[in-house]
């Protein structure tokens, strides 16, 4: 009998909903149920337990709000990737970040080149609109999975007498190296908002998601050691894959 097929404690003060609900947050954490396979159906936990159907479903809906699982018709409850989890206080470049999670960072050049500046990135770059700006566009990815995109905008003052980044450089390394490596630029700040959206038809085919999936967008302006404009860039995160976390005291 695996784990959590024990019997529930009676005497428990826990609800009997939340006793089966971190009984299968464990299995899915220890890999009983790993990324990708089927949890007991409601069916199957009101035998097991001999709990009602609205007990069951309330341990379900318990780990789907913790984006743990994905409740789909005729498919069941699918366990999903564990998230990654981005302090959104803390400042770190994609691979950074992805790195010291155990994960393995990579990229896929969706488009680069020179663009006009248009008013928000012209803004944030602190350049006039219709300005000439290097624009690269990239797919985020963890252990070979999509995660999300990076829409970046650098300033012309980085470029006046050096060369651009290549499609190559930027599928084999973080943006932020290259500028500290190539540039001698250092991003030491950044201001950043973060909001939700809907994903539309490219960008739902790029990340493997359906079309109208949530995202999570982060706009973020980074500045140099001068504190001048270094990048802007807009990222879009799957939020089955990715989450920020705040840590907020009085």
């Amino acid at each position: 009998m695996d784990d959590w097929q024990r019997p529930l404690a009676a005497d428990s003060p826990a609800p009997l909903w939340f006793q089966i609900a971190e009984r299968l947050r464990r299995a899915v954490e220890d890999g009983t149920f790993p990324p990708g396979e089927t949890l007991p159906s409601e069916a199957q936990i009101n035998r097991q337990f001999g709990v009602s159907r609205a007990t069951s479903r309330a341990a379900l809906n318990e780990l789907e709000s913790a984006g743990l699982i994905v409740r789909r018709s005729g498919k069941g409850s699918i366990v999903l990737r564990a998230r990654v989890e981005q302090p959104a206080e803390e400042m770190a470049g994609f691979s950074e970040d992805m790195r010291r999670r155990g994960l393995e960072p990579s990229y896929r050049v969706l488009g680069t080149g020179h663009v006009p500046a248009a008013a928000e990135a012209a803004e944030a770059l602190e350049v006039a609109i219709g300005t000439e700006v290097f624009r690269s566009h990239r797919l985020l990815l963890a252990d070979g999975e999509p995660i999300g995109t990076a829409m970046s905008w650098l300033p012309p003052r980085l470029f006046r007498s050096h060369p651009y980044p290549t499609g190559e450089e930027l599928e084999t390394g973080s943006l932020y190296a290259w500028l500290r490596d190539r540039r001698g630029v250092t991003v030491q700040r950044a201001r950043e908002y973060i909001e939700a959206a809907a994903t539309d038809g490219a960008l739902a085919r790029t990340l493997g998601v359906p079309r109208g999936s949530p995202l999570l967008i982060a706009r973020r302006q980074s500045f140099d050691a001068q504190d001048k404009p270094a990048e802007y860039v807009i990222l879009s995160f799957r939020p089955d894959r990715y989450r920020f976390h705040l840590e907020v005291r009085r």
